[in-house]
């Protein structure tokens, strides 16, 4: 497998440090709030990376965070704990609120397709880990304490932006919202890896440690479980592009110097979901879940297809226009598929080549853009229907988009006839939901689909408008 590595700012030979092993970390969600479909993006690019792997013959032990607490507005270590603001949001506690959307992305992966990680860690249950690694970087020197706060000190490193294409200048890469100037600071880089009661008095989530009563950064929490669960070397790191400047950057600083020698060997990063403002962000108001795109009719893994027809580090735009095109190509494949004849056995040999063709657009950077024109390429082959139903269920163990199943959907029947007088209201119904969303008359749009389904219909939009039925 070849695989760009942020790191070299090259596609590189992918050798994990043990044979047939790899060793995988992903920056899991600061659970304040719901995951919106730019956060989820880098989900699904990182989940087809694993299933590629295990595809390819590798033993994958994957390990994610849930970060609780420590992680501030900007990412660079400054104004008020997201978790607090999500508390008083709402009127609840920290927990409380860790729990509900921590509970909430992982519903949103399970619509998506996302493999849960083999290990998950929320932040809160290891701040021990957090404490020793700290006492370590201070016993070194790399870490100085000041106004009641412990900070990692990145004069003592030779190269701190380890990624490049950055000064010192720079340090507002990471900056989301207001900054405030912590004069506590030796360096401007300088980062926080344990803050005290000195600072955040209303801080609700604190414990006790050597420097006072307190809580960690962000920042080190993704060191600290990353080391105690895989081990002194990882082989990748991922996360969206924007946690590489600091978020990596600070990882990179405080392990390789808590460790003693180079950490992790390739950092992959997924690129930004964009859409008509810029950057899909939580701060923009209005972002776009999961469970708003099924309440306007769209099918989560529709949302998958979209994300897997680009590169994962090529911007990708959303529209409701492109997702439309995407919903239209998920039908008229699952059509295809939902064709083919269950019938006979496969033909293995003749399946060969094709795999080769998958495992060659996979192993290429991850390009899935290729691996769907593969599939294609299969439907349209001179194969066998029991050929193709086998490739189709071999290549969805890394696209997983459910294609046998959605075939199966597509070939069920539609339900009894419907009288003509209720048939014509309910197509005026469809009609005029159409128009409302040709004109992004999302509220409108949204009680008529209401409407509809208080009469029972269940529609589906496929290439050829809106098919429906009604429930049994």
């Amino acid at each position: 497998m070849e695989l760009y590595n942020t790191l070299s700012h090259k596609v590189e030979e992918f050798v994990p440090h043990t044979p047939g092993k790899v060793k995988l970390y992903t920056c899991g969600p600061t659970v304040y709030h719901y995951a919106h479909i730019g956060n989820l993006r880098s989900y699904i690019m990182e989940d087809v990376l694993e299933k590629y792997l295990r595809y390819a013959g590798y033993q994958v032990d994957r390990v994610m965070n849930i970060t609780d607490v420590g992680h501030l507005a900007s990412d660079a270590d400054t104004g008020e704990d997201k978790m607090l603001s999500g508390a008083k949001r709402e009127h609840k506690t920290v927990m409380q609120i860790a729990q509900f959307y921590t509970d909430a992305f992982f519903a949103d992966c399970e619509k998506l397709h996302i493999r849960k990680p083999d290990t998950v860690v929320p932040a809160t249950s290891r701040v021990p880990d957090f404490i020793e690694m700290v006492e370590t970087l201070l016993g070194k020197g790399y870490a100085y304490e000041a106004g009641g706060n412990v900070y990692f000190d990145t004069s003592k490193l030779d190269n701190y932006y380890v990624f490049g294409n950055q000064t010192g200048e720079d340090l507002a890469v990471g900056v989301r919202d207001s900054v405030e100037e912590d004069g506590n600071k030796r360096n401007k880089t300088d980062f926080v890896l344990w803050f005290t009661k000195s600072k955040f008095d209303d801080q609700e989530l604190k414990w006790d440690s050597p420097w006072g009563l307190g809580y960690p950064g962000w920042h080190i929490e993704c060191s600290a479980i990353s080391v105690k669960e895989l081990g002194e070397y990882l082989d990748i790191h991922c996360g969206g592009i924007d946690n590489a400047f600091p978020h990596h950057t600070n990882e990179i600083a405080q392990s390789e110097a808590y460790l003693g020698h180079p950490w992790c060997k390739y950092w992959f990063h997924v690129l930004h979901l964009n859409d008509a403002r810029g950057k899909m962000s939580k701060s923009k108001g209005g972002f776009l879940t999961v469970s708003l795109l099924e309440e306007k009719g769209y099918n989560p893994l529709v949302y998958r297809m979209f994300c897997l027809q680009s590169h994962y580090r090529k911007p990708l735009t959303f529209s409701f226009e492109s997702l439309d095109n995407a919903a239209q190509a998920y039908q008229r494949l699952a059509q295809r598929i939902g064709g083919l004849s269950k019938e006979g056995e496969p033909d293995l040999s003749a399946a060969k080549p094709y795999q080769e063709k998958f495992k060659e657009a996979l192993g290429s950077d991850l390009n899935t853009s290729l691996g769907l024109t593969v599939v294609y390429d299969v439907l349209k082959a001179e194969l066998s229907d029991a050929t193709k139903r086998y490739l189709m269920a071999d290549f969805d163990q890394v696209l997983d988009l459910g294609l046998l199943e959605a075939g199966e959907q597509a070939m069920r029947p539609q339900g009894a006839e419907v009288p003509q007088e209720l048939a014509e209201k309910i197509e005026g119904l469809i009609a005029k939901r159409a128009e409302a969303r040709k004109a992004k008359d999302w509220a409108a749009a949204d009680a008529i689909r209401d409407e509809l389904t208080a009469m029972g219909v269940v529609m589906k939009d496929t290439a050829n408008g809106v098919e429906w039925h009604l429930q049994a």
